[in-house]
Order: structure tokens, then C-alpha cells, then sequence
């Protein structure tokens, strides 16, 4: 049936029956890709029928429809002609694994992060009420991604406004029953029927003009309603803040799905459609393991085990090195936002459930529950991924850096993270970070280093700032292990000829780099930068001054970084005539692809920035001369 769709019109011909054939198909389709390309594997196998009747109602792209995260939109994609595009899934130069306007028209959002699509899908919907069109607007969210402030923000107002739009909730935490399921679908026919309004309405009328017994008894019968609805329908929230609620319905069942979705065409108010599905859908594996299979590297279809070794990764190393000093230390606390197992909290919870907190996909509560408990007493210990950490950058101000509270914010996934693509690039932490009064930025070498830094983070009294990458430690091995000292830089290697300042992950290619000078008789320093602040401006000074070539190399954005940092202590020294080579990421939004390639489209590979000394060396000696 699969090969039979290249477009939204051709699903539209087809029946119930074909539809369900075609579900199967997708689900079967979607697996084989994810499994050699890596994915969101277990949200899109939710969603395909949900997806299916979606196209099959609504007209994209006249009508818009705004796909929270955007990571559940594969079968989105596949239905908007991107079949064959699919099995390019995040490769370089492929499709992406979230929505991308500039992919197809159909993509109306660009998305990446959770609890947005409320928010855009009102604007959307208000800027068409202005412009006199009378296209249709869809936000279709996750239970999950309903825990952002954000969303409720976005339901309080588009309640208020009464603007015409549909917001459809997929439910994948419960588990649907047919009588609750067939009860509710009867309720939502009977309040979409004008019929049943302007009745509703009439009696109220005539009751209100009986004498003394008028308003009481329709108090009274407003009560009472009240009551008997709250009973029978669970989710009488959405219609308090002025949603008109259908539902729950079967998220696996084609026919009810585009009959609820017709009826919700027929509202003209803010609709609420709750949908219900089971991750992983049809993929045995992945609905018993929804976790494990919410984003993953290849794997084996057969065994759902991994194509690639399990190795040790700088999240489990900063996780095992929290519950040690937990363990020690009563008053260290781990806070997640809902990324308990992404972040390696899962042993902490197991050891420490009382000084556990996952505090749902709400990284701004996250920040000040944080810093509520630090001035509590408590050493609040946050991990969140550099992207999100974006969605709090005021409270990091405001509640924690203002009061100079100790909360040990962990930055994970900084830098390039690859295939997710440039919602999930962590390129901009340190820039954001460093414009923010009384914070401590490190950035560990190694392994080791993050653990000495956890160590010595919890145990200063004040706000700091860890940052991390994805992924593995780089396969370099360091002789030197100093102790960390507050806004100290490490010396790894002397040199007279050039000097080289690196943080982070880098500092393993500045070795490298130096290593392969010194066969050429070139003498490289290396500096380990450690802190981006407070920088040790005088060891930096001090070898910039020696030196006839200055080289930073950083995982992070060209702006206001290690670079910019390096370059303001040159300059409040008035240090003259020293070649600057910077190699960091430009002042853009970086593409998918993987680590390794995006770094060798922008000169951060080793090979490049080695080849670039040699040259600028040349240059200058013959300069000299």
C-alpha cells in the first residue's frame, strides 16, 4: 500500500481498510530506517494513525498543522512526499528528524523543542481571523510536552481568546476503555449539534423568568451538571479555561479518529481533542522499552539490542560521580527535567529516591525549584542538555546567579551534538553563560577531569557552571591530572613558538596538534583553559606575550566565548603585533550531520588547524627576515 502513496491526495482516495493496511506498511517502513539510521523510534510508531487521519481531514498546506518537538513527524513526512528522502534521515545534506520549513511547505513550523505548538499555532490562527481566511490550525502536543509552562500559558490564553483552532492532545500515559471511550465520543457529538446549544440556552432563558425561583434553580442546575460532568468526564480542565473538550478516542482507530476530527471542524471556539496511543505501537520491543527506544542509535530489529558497543560516556561518568559524593554529603540534591536517564540520574534515583526530583519538561521550575532549595540549605545539582538549558536562561539570573546561590548547573550535550540538527546544537552555553555576573564556566578535558570538577563544584558555595559533550572522552591520554583551583588554567605543555588555548574537548586535538608540531621542531604550548571564567588572564597574558602565534580552539560559538575572552585579555594589556588564529563555529545555526563531518565543514578537525599553524608560521618567519 505504501508504494501507492507519493502524496496527500493519494491517501485521500483511499478507504478505511486501505488506510489500516497503509498504518502497517509506515510502522513497517519507519522501523528498517531508524534501525540502520538511528531516530525517534517509539513517538513516531505511536502516531501513524493519528497522522493518517490528520492528512486524510485537514488540507496542508493551507491548513496548518504545528507538531510539538517535531520528533514524532516521520510518518508527516512520509505522507508529504518525502518517502524516499526518509532514508536519508539526519545525514548530512538528508531530511531532518523535526519539521523544517525550509524541507516543504507542509512543515508550517520549525520545531525541535517541547510545549511550543500552542503558542504558534494561536498566533497563526489569529493572524489568519485578521486576514480573513478560513484555513484551519492544529497543534498536535504530547502529555509529556503539556508539563511546559509554556503550553498552559499558550491553553490559558487561546481559552480566553475563543479563537477558532484545534489543539490535539496524544496521550500515550493512558490506556483507553470503550465504554469511558464510546460515552465520551457521544458526549462530544451532542455538544458540537447546535441543536443542543441553542436548547441549552433557550431553557436557561425561560427558567430565568419564573419569579423568585428563576436564578436559584438555575444555580442549581448548573451545579449539578457541573458535578455529574466532572464525574464522567475526566478532564473538565480544558473546558474551565474555555476549550470545548472531545474525547478521549482510540489513537489507533482510523475511523474515529477522522469522525472526532470532523466534529472539531464544526466548533467555532478553541478545540481540545484528546487522543489516546501506546508508544512503540506495533513494534513489541519498543512498547515494552518506550524509554530506551524514545531516540536511538541503529540497532537490531530481530533483538532490538545496539549496532554500536556500549561505552562509558561523560553523562554515566558525571552520574556514577554524583552518587559517590551523595553519598558522603546529605545535602546534595539532583534535579532533572524529565530527562532522568538521558542525563545518567538513574542510579541517583535508585540510591538517593528522597533527594530525587524529576520535575516534568519544565526547565525554567526546574532552575528555581533549584535555587529555592539552595537557599534552603540544600547543593542543588541540575543537569539539563545545553539546548534546553536556553528555556531558562532568566531564572539562572534572576534566582540563582542574583542571590549567588550554590546550584551546580551540569551542561550536557555542549557543543555539536550531530544528528538532531540545529535545535539540539549546544553551541551557544558558554556564550550566554559567560555574560552572566557571579558564575564559575569549566569545561573538563577528560573523564577525570569532570569528576574533579563535580567534586570541586559542590564544594564552593556558589553558582557553577559544568559543561560537557555527548558522547565519549577523545582517545588522548593526559599524563598531567592537577588539582582544580578556582579560576586556575592547567600549563599541559611548554613552548616558546606558538601557544595554544583550548577548553573543553578540545584540548585532547591541542595535544595532538603539538605533538605533531614538535616533529616539525616547532615548540607549541598548550594551555588547558579549565574555566572560561573567571579566566586566568595572567598565565594567559604571560605565554601570548612569549609567543609569535596565539591559537584558541573551542566546541562552542565563535561569539563571546573562549576566543572573545582571549582576545579582551590581549587587548587590556595592549599587547600588539600577535597573529590570532580562532577556530570555533560561526555565528550560525549549524546544520545535522555528524560530529566528525560538521567539524570538517567548518576547520575544527585536527588536519585543518595543524596545516593553518604550519602555513601562518611560515608566513611569519619569512616575515621576519
Amino acid at each position: 500500500m505504501l508504494e501507492k502513496i507519493n502524496s496527500i491526495e493519494d491517501l485521500k482516495k483511499l478507504n478505511i481498510a486501505e488506510k489500516e493496511e497503509l498504518a502497517k506498511d509506515i510502522r513497517k517502513y519507519i522501523l528498517e530506517i531508524v534501525s540502520e539510521n538511528g531516530g525517534h523510534l517509539a513517538s513516531n510508531l505511536g502516531v501513524v494513525e493519528l497522522t493518517i487521519a490528520l492528512h486524510s481531514v485537514y488540507n496542508v498546506p493551507d491548513d496548518k498543522i504545528i507538531w510539538d518537538v517535531g520528533h514524532q513527524t516521520y510518518v508527516h513526512k512520509i505522507l508529504t512526499g518525502r518517502k524516499e528522502e526518509l532514508k536519508t534521515l539526519r545525514k548530512l545534506n538528508g531530511i531532518a528528524g523535526f519539521p523544517k520549513t525550509k524541507e516543504s511547505e507542509t512543515d508550517c513550523f520549525n520545531t525541535g523543542h517541547s510545549s511550543t505548538s500552542i503558542s504558534a499555532a494561536l498566533g497563526m490562527a489569529r493572524a489568519r481571523d485578521i486576514m480573513g481566511k478560513e484555513n484551519s490550525v492544529v497543534a498536535v502536543i504530547g502529555d509529556g510536552a503539556l508539563t511546559g509552562g509554556m503550553a498552559i500559558e499558550a491553553l490559558n490564553d487561546a481559552g480566553y481568546s475563543q479563537c477558532k483552532m484545534t489543539v490535539i492532545l496524544n496521550d500515550n500515559e493512558m490506556s483507553i476503555s470503550k465504554n469511558v471511550g464510546g460515552l465520551n465520543m457521544f458526549l462530544s457529538k451532542l455538544r458540537t449539534k447546535k441543536l443542543y446549544t441553542k436548547s441549552n440556552i433557550s431553557a436557561k432563558k425561560i427558567i430565568l423568568k419564573i419569579p423568585l425561583v428563576g436564578k436559584p434553580f438555575v444555580r442549581v442546575v448548573r451545579r449539578v451538571k457541573r458535578s455529574i460532568k466532572q464525574l464522567i468526564i475526566p478532564k473538565m480542565f480544558f473546558e474551565d479555561i474555555g476549550f470545548t473538550y472531545l474525547g478521549p478516542v482510540d489513537g489507533h482507530n482510523i475511523q474515529e479518529l477522522e469522525n472526532i476530527l470532523r466534529l472539531s471542524k464544526q466548533v467555532e471556539a478553541p478545540v481540545l481533542v484528546h487522543v489516546l496511543t501506546k508508544k512503540g505501537k506495533g513494534y513489541k520491543i519498543a512498547e515494552e522499552n518506550p524509554d530506551k527506544f524514545h531516540s536511538t542509535g541503529p540497532f537490531n530489529i530481530e533483538t532490538g539490542e545496539s549496532k554500536s558497543k556500549k561505552k562509558d560516556d561523560y553523562s554515566k561518568v558525571f552520574g556514577k560521580k554524583l552518587v559517590e559524593l551523595a553519598k558522603n554529603n546529605p545535602k546534595i540534591v539532583a534535579v532533572t527535567a524529565s530527562m532522568k536517564d538521558g542525563t545518567g540520574l538513574t542510579e541517583f534515583q535508585k540510591q538517593y529516591p528522597d533527594r530525587f526530583f524529576d520535575v516534568g519538561i519544565a526547565e525554567q521550575h526546574a532552575i528555581g525549584f533549584a535555587a529555592g532549595m539552595a537557599k534552603a540549605g540544600m547543593i542543588p545539582v541540575v543537569p539539563i542538555y545545553s539546548s534546553f538549558y536556553q528555556r531558562a536562561y532568566d531564572q539562572v539570573i534572576h534566582d540563582v546567579a542574583i542571590q549567588e546561590l550554590p546550584v551546580v548547573m551540569c551542561v550536557d550535550r555542549a557543543g555539536v551534538v550531530g544528528a538532531d540538527g540545529e535545535t539540539h546544537q549546544g553551541l551557544l552555553d558558554m556564550a550566554f553563560f559567560r555574560l552572566v555576573p557571579n558564575l564559575s564556566i569549566l569545561a573538563p578535558k577528560d573523564f577525570k577531569e569532570l569528576e574533579d570538577m563535580l567534586e570541586f563544584a559542590v564544594n564552593l558555595g556558589k553558582p557553577v557552571v559544568i559543561r560537557y559533550p555527548r558522547g565519549g572522552e577523545d582517545n588522548y591520554r593526559f599524563n598531567s591530572e592537577n588539582q582544580i583551583e578556582l579560576g586556575k588554567a592547567e600549563l599541559l605543555k611548554d613552548g616558546e613558538d606558538i601557544t595554544i588555548i583550548a577548553i573543553g574537548k578540545m584540548v585532547a586535538r591541542a595535544m595532538k596538534i603539538a605533538e605533531k608540531l614538535q616533529k616539525e621542531d616547532i615548540k607549541a604550548a598548550v594551555i588547558n583553559s579549565r574555566f572560561l571564567k573567571p579566566l586566568d588572564k595572567e598565565k594567559i597574558k604571560e605565554f601570548v606575550i612569549k609567543t609569535k602565534i596565539v591559537v584558541t580552539i573551542e566546541d562552542g560559538t565563535i561569539i563571546n566565548g573562549l576566543a572573545t575572552a582571549v582576545s579582551e585579555v590581549i587587548t587590556e594589556n595592549g599587547i600588539k603585533d600577535k597573529k590570532i588564529l580562532n577556530y570555533a563555529y560561526p555565528d550560525k545555526f549549524i546544520q545535522h550531520g555528524s560530529v566528525a563531518e560538521l567539524e570538517k565543514i567548518y576547520g575544527l578537525d585536527e588536519e585543518k588547524i595543524y596545516h593553518d599553524i604550519l602555513k601562518e608560521l611560515e608566513k611569519t618567519n619569512n616575515n621576519s627576515k
